[in-house]
């Protein structure tokens, strides 16, 4: 397993965590020897934000030797009263929620105390006149939620949540598809959405990736928006070469589903290579590197993918991505224009006029 590390905090998360949307369909004891599985093989991230109340006491079964090395990320505003999921913004609804399932995990902290599901300005102002945000933040202060966190499918209301200084995660939806506009929750253009993923950098925010397979759509040619099928590693390559990204959170049902999902840590960079989206991109996202790497091996070793990376968070006011660039062993400054990389890049980004641009930018 690789880890990445959360800023605020120093945690370190699996780059592959768990989602709970679609478990519930296997017995609670499949459950219980699934997850104990997934913590075998080195995840410790699980998002429990599930279809039906049916998981959390697998799940609290399951990890309870093991509860200071995993993570639960546990929405405020899930309701499970039910025994199916329902969203409220009713804090006596949520405290009960919680009450609840942290009973259920057999568990008295949560790592991550999510403001649930915001993607219309409504919702935040609810959770704000419900006081549910303070009830959160009272929390923290006494150590029962160690970090707050949110999820969003809207890039607006993420960076509206972000404004008001209180995040350490944000669950947000990453595909190509949604950062091109296809599909329900392509919410903002390719250029917003990836202003996001680089402020949540800049500022020391994660994300967890929720809907990396759009709820399967682009794994399958009949249902994709790009009527061609992409795979999952390539769609989990694809999120967790975003800015600020620490862990991608598949949807899985069976132990099956989680050695699948696990390949993608043996898989080789041909199976993980998810340049073909290149020829779905609309025309106003041509241009803008994503930081594929598909142009990779550079013949004289420039990571220019990271290059790249640096400059547009140097740009958007990332203190630290100046540093981060020098610290490289090659930089744009040893760029040949040989034109190699150019040939290769499935976004048409004129990168030999890049490079000189970086260059310049950083000789300043």
């Amino acid at each position: 397993m690789e880890y990445r590390t959360l800023p605020h905090g120093g945690e370190k998360i699996s780059i592959i965590g768990i989602g709970s949307s679609a478990i519930q369909v296997s017995s609670e004891k499949e459950i219980e020897e699934t997850i104990r599985f997934a913590v075998e093989n080195g995840v410790n991230y699980f998002d429990m934000a599930s279809a039906e109340a049916k998981p959390f006491s697998a799940y609290g079964r399951a990890l309870s030797d093991c509860r200071k090395d995993v993570y639960f990320q546990i929405h405020f505003g899930a309701d499970y009263e039910s025994g199916s999921y329902g969203w409220t913004t009713d804090l006596d609804k949520i405290k009960r929620s919680v009450g609840w399932q942290l009973n259920s995990l057999k568990t008295d902290y949560i790592d991550f105390g999510f403001i649930h599901c915001l993607d219309e300005i409504s919702d935040l102002e609810q959770m704000q006149s419900g006081e549910v945000i303070d009830h959160i933040l009272e929390l923290k202060k006494q150590g029962v939620v160690r970090h707050i966190g949110m999820s969003s499918h809207t890039p607006k209301l993420a960076n509206a949540v972000l404004d008001m200084g209180i995040l350490d995660m944000i669950m947000f939806s990453i595909n190509p598809g949604y950062d091109y506009q296809k599909g329900e929750y392509g919410i903002g253009s390719a250029t917003e959405r990836m202003a996001l993923y680089r402020r949540c950098e800049k500022e020391g925010v994660g994300i967890s990736v929720m809907k990396a397979f759009s709820a399967g759509q682009l794994l399958n040619a009949k249902t994709s928006p790009f009527k061609k099928a992409l795979t999952e590693y390539q769609c989990m390559q694809y999120a967790l070469d975003k800015p600020g990204v620490l862990t991608v959170l598949p949807g899985i049902r069976s132990k099956t589903d989680l050695l699948r999902i696990l390949g993608f840590l043996t898989a080789t960079a041909q199976e993980k290579d998810y340049s073909v989206i290149g020829e779905f991109t609309p025309q106003n996202a041509d241009g803008i590197c994503v930081y594929c790497n598909h142009c990779q091996p550079c013949p004289m070793g420039l990571n220019v993918g990271l290059i790249n990376k640096y400059y547009d968070l140097a740009k958007a006011d990332d203190s630290l991505a100046a540093g981060h660039y020098q610290k490289l062993e090659k930089t744009a400054k040893d760029c040949v224009q040989c034109g190699h990389c150019e040939s290769r890049c499935p976004f048409r980004v004129d990168q030999m006029a890049r490079m000189k641009e970086i260059a310049d930018y950083f000789r300043k």
